[in-house]
């Protein structure tokens, strides 16, 4: 094991890391609880029966934050459909034409992939 002792934000912290990459922080720095395993997305989710032919996809992995628009609205070009967060940031992701919203493939909170296909229009 091996002594640290790290300054952030001007806080002093004490930690001690183990060699095997595991770390454990001393009584000045609080631990963070473990995180949960991530679920298992299906390997080729098929698209809803009424999916338009308009992909609009996430220009940046994140976490699903907000659906802006519900199946059934029309949205003009530049309109946000969801907002992704990603790295502490919420990212508008937009139409990328005029349509009308035919299928939302994702739900608030979802891990998200660079270029997955959130929505659809027609």
């Amino acid at each position: 094991m091996k002594n640290y002792t790290i300054t952030v934000n001007g806080n002093v912290y004490d930690v001690t890391v183990e060699e095997n990459g595991n770390a454990a922080a001393s009584a000045a720095a609080p631990k963070a609880a473990p995180k949960a395993a991530p679920k298992a997305a299906p390997k080729a989710a098929p698209k809803a029966a009424g999916a338009g032919s308009i992909e609009v996809k996430a220009g940046a992995a994140g976490k699903v934050f907000k659906v802006e628009a519900s199946v059934g609205q029309s949205v003009k070009k530049g309109d946000a459909v969801v907002i992704i967060e990603a790295m502490k940031m919420e990212i508008p992701v937009v139409a990328p034409e005029d349509g009308t919203v035919a299928s939302i493939d994702v739900a608030v909170g979802d891990a998200i992939d660079a270029g997955q296909v959130l929505a659809t229009l027609n």
